[in-house]
């Protein structure tokens, strides 16, 4: 679980990631969830962006891919979400 001031620490770094997922109209499936626990071990920090198309809940979504890839939800901001897990391999972010 993180404290607030590693949410912001990780907020702040995520600011200037783009997003290299997207969540359209098919939702969240296993093959989305494989590829972003694959990407979350190398980079820690994510962002995703849920597309206009999908009118699912967007907290939903987040609570869903943040369970399924083992990873802690930092921020759902508009159709954003930032996802963050500590990597066994390639650890580069230092929490406070």
């Amino acid at each position: 679980m993180l404290t607030g001031k590693q949410k912001r620490h990780l907020r702040s770094l995520a600011h200037h990631l783009n997003p290299i997922f997207q969540v359209g109209k098919g939702g969240v499936n296993d093959h989305l969830i494989k590829h972003i626990q694959e990407a979350i071990e190398t980079r820690e920090l994510i962002k995703i962006q849920i597309l206009n198309n999908n009118f699912d809940d967007r907290d939903e979504i987040a609570r869903e891919l943040a369970t399924g890839a083992g990873a802690e939800l930092v921020q759902v901001i508009g159709k954003v979400i930032v996802l963050y897990k500590e990597s066994k391999d390639h650890k580069t972010i230092e929490l406070p």
